[in-house]
């Protein structure tokens, strides 16, 4: 409760009107590379919020690095205005604050949650041509028989893909050593080429190699098939009712923001991702839109710091 009102009341200081706002380019700081799914999803809300202002451009800034906490960190030292926000996810938002010994900036006091746009499923990848296996039990089946460990890709250490690889090696019983890559497209790379048996990747990012048959996919994370892979089977359907993975993206503000500045950045980022427009390419791009309310949002990162944070600990695995 003590994050959850943090988090809903940082933008209760300064109150003021934003009839005028925004009035001048807005930036968006995006914490991977181009080309990446959290990209892809901020040149979506970019384009449709730079519609909807008419007069203020959203520029895309892309700081790559550290798993989204060297975006993450200048957002947190821009002024609280209304024209740099972040798109934040559940890695430097809630799993980093548990694995960083020394984070250089606190979600809870240096951020206010403007809206989750999305969530974000993942799907169990293998190489058919390195692995025999193609559902969930055959490469259950499969790891348990290996000499060595299994080595699972991920997209970068701290990040929701390394967690998901142990949350599932404890579930099916084996136990991955994982291999992390710069970010998912290197991993993606990895895997194709043999290195790793496996990796945890979002759908959006990983369909069209499926699609292209260079990688096969075992298992989805979410609650339910993804519209991008629908013959992919979930976890729950193949026998795993326990274990749904799933992570997020959403738009945060610096801390002390103007209240009536977040009001309306939270309605119309709402609007935008509602639209049928938008929710159609967000689903083409993997992604499952949300658009929630800053209180709901505030909440839902309440929720997940503890999920996540469980399986931190649990591994005792620290970024520095």
């Amino acid at each position: 409760m003590a994050l959850l009102a943090a988090l809903t009341g940082a933008a209760g200081v300064c109150a003021q009107p934003a009839s005028s706002y925004p009035d001048k380019p807005v930036r968006l700081l995006v914490g991977f590379p181009a080309g990446t799914g959290p990209d892809i999803l901020a040149r979506l809300l970019a384009q449709k919020l730079s519609e909807t202002w008419g007069n203020a451009n959203v520029i895309v800034d892309n700081k790559p690095g550290a798993g989204g906490v060297i975006a993450a960190s200048e957002a947190a030292r821009a002024p609280a205005d209304g024209y740099t926000l972040l798109l934040g996810l559940t890695g430097n938002m809630v799993i980093a604050p548990v694995s960083y010994r020394k984070l250089p900036y606190d979600p809870a006091k240096d951020f206010v949650p403007v809206s989750q746009v999305v969530s974000n499923d993942f799907v169990l990848l293998t190489n058919p041509a390195k692995v025999p296996a193609r559902n969930l039990a055959q490469f259950v089946d499969w790891s348990s028989k290996q000499p060595k460990s299994i080595f699972m890709g991920t997209f970068g250490a701290g990040t929701p893909g390394h967690f998901a690889a142990y949350i599932f090696g404890d579930a099916v019983k084996i136990k991955p050593e994982v291999v992390h890559y710069k970010n998912t497209g290197d991993a993606l790379t990895g895997l194709i080429s043999g290195d790793v048996h496996g990796m945890f990747a979002s759908v959006g990012v990983s369909a069209p190699q499926v699609k292209a048959g260079k990688l096969a996919a075992l298992a989805a994370t979410g609650p339910a098939r993804n519209p991008a892979l629908p013959d992919v089977p979930t976890m729950k359907e193949q026998g795993q009712a326990d274990l749904e993975i799933t992570s997020w993206f959403g738009i945060f503000a610096p801390a002390q923001t103007p209240d009536g500045v977040i009001r309306k950045l939270s309605a119309d980022v709402q609007k935008a991702i509602k639209s049928p427009e938008m929710q159609a390419k967000i689903e083409a791009a993997g992604f499952t839109p949300t658009g929630t309310t800053r209180e709901e949002f505030a909440r839902i990162i309440a929720s997940d710091a503890k999920v996540w944070g469980d399986a931190v600990r649990t591994t005792g695995f620290k970024a520095d």
